[in-house]
């Protein structure tokens, strides 16, 4: 392999020229040879596991010697079944039987009258870029999502990860010069390129997409600055309301299992509301058991809430920490999520039909899960729905980042 196959961005024009590069290898990508990517892409990974493993090392190492936050080196360290997951994806993803219609989309003919018909379908975007940080193996399902709905993708990696997203540059390099017409459907940017890449990604506006993942601050960054379109995933700060019918032993399931996440807690719940009836024997019960899961808690009452600063109740924490605090009631603890909730995903415990059901109809958020823990799985069963992350702003992508996102609507319309 050679010892360096990311590219060099120094300049404005050296992005436009990666990004037309990628558009004109996207373009010639039959459904055939994405297919045969995938395979390839998803066999040589497997084969070099061992190179990637120990760079992954090597990038620790480094992380630790220069004191890189804790979170960020839970999410930069990549086990072999973190790996395996993300390689499995690329074959699952290979089986689908798509072109550029995602499942659970189907073209559909309508009548759009005067004689005409209406027909309506699904195409690809064209270059998506992902601007991350840790997580190499994000990288791995950023590429099978783009490769399957035959979109170029371009990565910019953090620094922290430089050897791990160098060792997988060289598998994607060595695949797509074996199996694609370019190898310029996936760019890795070089880690040398720092902080001044990332810059010009943000001044271009000829990307179709930019998806940034990481800490709040690097969202909101691109957010920002992008001059491309975003899509935005939201991770923490999702709320459970639990109702005066509910019992402990489900909330203490859907918060504990809600951390567990494949390692970033994308919807872990942060904050649980309590229905003001609910007993203070039941609360601290809840309490002891979350904090027998290494979960930081912290209750507060009513009268604490006036000397908290109410941008603590929008923010993430992403450090196993949990709020309880006591609401009078639905309303209230509705009100609370629509204002505070980054809204990707919260939840509710409640025996109450009626209460479940105020509660879907009145949450303005992407998903809701009822009695169930909102654990968020890149890899669910069914292969169509793996998925980068969640999407909390408003529009047809929200919830699950999944192939539909890599896809943008088409309308034809025929004469009679």
């Amino acid at each position: 392999m050679p010892n360096d196959t990311t590219i060099s961005v120094q300049s404005l024009t050296d992005l436009t020229q990666a990004i037309d590069r990628g558009r004109l290898a996207a373009v010639a990508l039959p459904f055939a040879t994405r297919q045969k990517i995938l395979g390839a892409l998803a066999k040589t990974l497997k084969a070099a596991q061992d190179d990637i493993l120990e760079a992954n090392t090597l990038d620790l190492e480094a992380s630790l010697e220069m004191a890189v936050p804790e979170l960020v080196i839970d999410w930069l360290r990549l086990p072999p079944d973190r790996l395996l997951n993300a390689t499995t994806a690329l074959e699952r993803l290979q089986g689908l039987d798509i072109v550029a219609t995602p499942s659970g989309h189907r073209r559909v003919t309508l009548p759009s009258g005067g004689g005409a018909m209406t027909q309506g379908s699904w195409e690809s975007l064209g270059v998506v870029a992902l601007v991350y940080e840790a997580l190499p193996e994000l990288s791995i399902f950023a590429a099978g999502l783009c490769l399957c709905t035959g979109n170029a993708l371009i990565l910019k990696g953090g620094n922290e990860a430089s050897q791990t997203n160098q060792a997988l540059a060289e598998v994607f390099r060595e695949v797509l010069s074996a199996t694609a017409p370019s190898d310029d459907l996936i760019q890795v940017i070089s880690a040398r390129d720092g902080e001044a890449a990332r810059r010009w990604l943000m001044q271009t506006p000829d990307l179709d997409l930019v998806i940034p993942y990481g800490r709040p601050s690097l969202i909101q960054q691109v957010c920002r600055e992008a001059q491309s379109p975003v899509l935005a995933p939201a991770m923490g700060n999702c709320y459970l309301y639990w109702a005066a019918s509910g019992d402990v032993k489900t909330v203490v399931t859907a918060v504990i299992d809600s951390h567990r996440g494949q390692p970033d807690p994308v919807n872990a719940v942060e904050k649980v509301l309590v229905d003001a009836q609910v007993s203070d024997t039941a609360i601290a019960e809840l309490q002891r058991q979350l904090q027998e899961a290494n979960l930081r808690v912290e209750r507060w009452t009513p009268e604490d809430l006036p000397r908290l600063d109410p941008d603590l109740w929008r923010q993430p924490f992403l450090q196993r920490t949990v709020w309880i605090c006591p609401v009078p009631d639905i309303t209230t603890a509705i009100a609370w999520i629509n204002r505070y909730s980054s809204g990707h995903g919260d939840a509710i415990v409640t025996h109450s039909y009626g209460e479940s059901r105020q509660f879907i109809r009145e949450v303005h958020s992407a998903t809701l899960y009822v009695n169930q823990s909102p654990r968020f799985m890149r890899t669910p069963p069914t292969a169509s729905s793996i998925a980068l992350g969640m999407a909390a702003q408003r529009g047809i992508f929200r919830g699950r980042i999944t192939l539909d996102a890599f896809l943008t609507p088409k309308t034809i319309v025929h004469g009679a």
